[in-house]
């Protein structure tokens, strides 16, 4: 092993300023899984073979599994986004993000319109409809959360993610109340990053780390 080959030797260390002494848990995901307290086992043995340094084992997930696992750092990396760390539990941590866009444009379609590539969604009565410019050229996969919201109002998407917009049917808003301009939300207190996550089949990290570039930021507190 790579730390047995080093421990051996008295010259492997010369010069180098030893701060931490890491590792990382493999499947902290799942709390009950036996190989985190085997990993954090071996990490305990290993490190008494290496130089005295402060120890850190756990991410985001890894402080929920208890005390044994903090050592003296911890690296909250995703809960630090509001990004749930103890999966199929409640979430402890607060929601931060927030992702808006822009309505672009509102119209109304009749009965049997075809909407957006390949008019995979037919009007099934007379719609109210909003194009907001937001798509997977903003790194939004075609298959993540399929509504937007505003004033608490869920507004689903119909037809396809195109490259640089999505339509929203606004029906159930009263007429005029959403206007060209007006802001609304992809991820928030209506819809977490977890929940956008859960309707595109994969995990939070990948829904915020696709975000583009093209997005305004602003960070607020802190």
């Amino acid at each position: 092993r790579d730390v047995d080959r080093i421990a051996a030797d008295p010259q492997a260390f010369d010069g180098i300023d030893i701060r931490y002494v890491m590792s990382h848990l493999a499947c902290v995901d799942e709390p009950e899984h036996p190989a985190n307290e085997k990993q954090r086992l071996a990490f305990e043995q290993l490190r008494k073979m290496l130089p005295a340094a402060p120890a850190s084992l756990t991410n985001s997930s890894g402080i929920f599994l208890g005390p044994s696992f903090h050592y003296d750092l911890a690296r909250p990396g995703a809960a630090l986004y509001g990004i749930n760390p103890t999966p199929a539990k409640s979430n402890p941590m607060l929601p931060v993000v927030r992702l808006q866009a822009k309505v672009a444009q509102t119209r109304s379609v009749e009965k049997g319109a075809g909407v957006g590539y390949g008019h995979t969604y037919h009007a099934q009565g007379p719609l109210r409809l909003a194009t907001i410019s937001f798509g997977y050229a903003d790194g939004w996969q075609r298959r993540a959360a399929s509504a937007a919201w505003f004033e608490g109002v869920r507004l689903p998407f119909v037809g396809r993610v195109s490259m640089d917009s999505i339509i929203l049917d606004i029906s159930a808003l009263p007429a005029g109340r959403l206007r060209e301009g007006d802001l609304v939300e992809l991820l928030g207190p209506s819809q977490s990053v977890d929940d956008a996550a859960g309707h595109a089949g994969t995990i939070g990290y990948e829904i915020l780390t696709s975000l583009g570039p093209r997005f305004h930021r602003r960070y607020v507190g802190g």
